[in-house]
């Protein structure tokens, strides 16, 4: 994860946000999208694709109508801090993407963006891109060089091998 060379500017204005990261993860499911895109669509397996060691639970009562406006609530534990995050669905395109973004949370600026196109008659390909920023610049930067990379790293490895998984199960 470097920091963005994309000339625009962030899909979303946060005062104080002078710089932002970017990651970016492809992966290729089974299952054309309309296939795939169901899973995604429960807001609640976004539980069973976080890593355990954060104790990420949703919030907000099942189920949840995904559609764009939907907000959603989330607790989780991250580096012994108890962390509430709050998003909204942005966009909401079934079978083809959707954009989430953090309206309360640990982020100066959280805007994820999911894309699924087709790859063949029987696969997907499932791209995540996340603009993100840390408050408290400079400081958030030295956090992001120390512990931030590593753990989205972390986190967004172990979601692509547990979606993998369960996509193939199903």
């Amino acid at each position: 994860m470097e920091a963005d060379t994309d000339p625009r500017p962030p899909p979303v204005r946060s005062p104080g946000v002078l710089r932002y990261h970017v990651l970016r993860r492809e992966q290729r499911l089974p299952g054309a999208p309309g296939d795939v895109f169901p899973f995604f669509a429960d807001a609640h397996n976004l539980e069973a694709i976080t890593p355990p060691w954060l104790g990420f639970r949703v919030v907000t009562p099942a189920p949840i109508a995904m559609r764009a406006g939907a907000l959603i609530e989330y607790r989780l534990r991250l580096h012994g801090l108890r962390l509430a995050w709050l998003t909204r669905i942005d966009e909401w395109t079934p079978g083809v993407r959707f954009v989430d973004s953090q309206l309360a949370g640990p982020y100066a600026l959280w805007h994820h963006t999911h894309e699924f196109a087709p790859d063949g008659p029987d696969a997907t390909v499932m791209r995540d891109t996340v603009r993100y920023a840390l408050p408290y610049w400079p400081l958030g930067e030295v956090a992001h060089a120390l512990l931030v990379r590593r753990d989205l790293e972390r986190i967004f490895d172990f979601r692509s091998a547990e979606v993998a998984r369960r996509i193939s199960a199903r």
